[in-house]
């Protein structure tokens, strides 16, 4: 029994000391856990406090660079892209920075034009990321319409090309519009240009290299032939480098003589349902659009087709008329036959047949409206509503005052009295 006691303290004192050692143990582990958690918590809170404010420091930044109304700016430089689209290098003629853009947005142009009776306005899309001293357009050569060789050429096309050289002045309002793409985005994107189309498509592309994100882009380029093919050779740098990015050049009429697929283009057809069928891995993504009326009406009604939700096509106006025929065909809007139009200044009425804007009824009756982009992005042809109300197919990219419209993209929701 004597040896019995001290054995029985000693295992009694060995197992408190376990005990309080277990005890300790967890303590100590909970408390490097709470640590951890801790700095977890403050590293992520500092993170979020950096990104606050370094968006706040980009807002305030814009807003200290923007601008109202024109702003003069200097052709620092032309660059020929192709024999009739010249990349023109903007800088602000009073040197102060440039707000920083979102990838997709145009500029508006005042153009003096000679022989023009008054100013005339142009919008053309940024074709580079955001920089802080220069903006840059490419702007296509428009010639007369197809079958008519005697036609007029594009005003503002033409004065861009033959009249404006490096150091001339011209008028610009601050970036703007509703399609653009936020380059630090992360689900899979889909950007597709035709022929000068691709112009947004550039800045987009820019945008997500310098943002430096590992974001799926598949970039699809439709165009005749090599002879129209823009920045070739640095397209298929950055994809080259860029393993994320991958380029589709499609040639619908390749040279013979010329052009070598696998080298210059990649499929001899046209951009295609069929060929995102072929080529995607899934319709899962956001798409980007901006090409002629006809390759806009196919893709996005093809694409709707093929179950991409609506809110995940995105498309920019292109030429006259493309917000509206970009959209699947629609027919005459029920009721539209008792809608009545009036132009209160030129004493004129008649009724709407259920598809055209405004500005097509105005210009089919002989009524004079100005416009400029015919795409609801230069708010040339805003236009007082005297009574009514309209609606728009297609959210415009300009800014609607209340109490007026966009005649080129509004269609009357009511009988309506406009001020034309």
């Amino acid at each position: 029994m004597e040896i019995l006691v001290p054995l029985s303290a000693a295992l009694f004192l060995a197992g408190l000391t376990a005990y309080v050692g277990l005890l300790a143990f967890r303590e100590l582990t909970s408390t490097r856990l709470a640590s951890a958690t801790a700095s977890v918590q403050h590293a992520f809170l500092r993170e979020q406090i950096s990104e606050l404010s370094d968006r706040r420091r980009r807002e305030q930044q814009k807003a200290e660079r923007t601008w109202d109304g024109f702003r003069k700016f200097v052709i620092a430089r032309r660059v020929m892209e192709t024999s009739d689209i010249c990349s023109f290098y903007l800088e602000p003629h009073d040197r102060r920075p440039l707000p920083e853009f979102q990838p997709g947005q145009y500029l508006t142009f005042r153009l003096n034009v000679p022989g023009q009776p008054k100013p005339v306005i142009r919008c053309y899309s940024l074709s580079d990321a955001p920089k802080p001293d220069y903006f840059r357009v490419s702007i296509k050569r428009i010639g007369p319409p197809p079958g008519k060789p005697d036609g007029k050429p594009g005003v503002g096309s033409s004065h861009f090309h033959d009249q404006l050289d490096e150091g001339d002045i011209v008028d610009v309002k601050a970036p703007a519009g509703a399609f653009f793409l936020d380059p630090r985005g992360e689900t899979p994107v889909v950007l597709i240009g035709g022929g000068i189309g691709l112009t947004p498509m550039l800045s987009m592309v820019n945008a997500i290299v310098e943002a430096n994100v590992q974001r799926d882009v598949y970039f699809f380029y439709g165009l005749r032939h090599g002879g129209e093919h823009v920045q070739a050779e640095y397209l298929r740098k950055i994809s080259t480098e860029n393993p994320h990015i991958q380029l589709h050049v499609c040639y619908s009429d390749p040279r013979a003589d010329m052009d070598r697929e696998g080298e210059h283009y990649r499929y001899a057809e046209r951009v295609s349902i069929d060929l995102f069928k072929r080529t995607l891995p899934s319709n899962d993504a956001d798409y980007y659009l901006c090409g002629p009326p006809p390759m806009m009406e196919s893709l996005v009604s093809g694409l709707l087709g093929w179950g991409v939700p609506q809110a995940r096509i995105h498309y920019e106006a292109f030429g006259p008329a493309s917000v509206k025929s970009a959209a699947p065909a629609q027919p005459a809007a029920a009721g539209a036959s008792t809608i009545e139009i009036a132009f209160a200044r030129s004493d004129k009425r008649c009724m709407w047949d259920g598809r055209s804007t405004l500005l097509e009824i105005a210009e089919a009756n002989g009524v004079k409206i100005d416009f400029g982009c015919r795409a609801g992005n230069c708010g040339t042809c805003i236009t007082a509503i005297k009574q009514g109300n309209v609606d728009y197919p297609t959210k415009p990219g300009g800014s609607v005052e209340a109490g007026s419209c966009l005649a080129c993209v509004a269609i009357p929701a009511s009988n309506i009295v406009l001020d034309g």
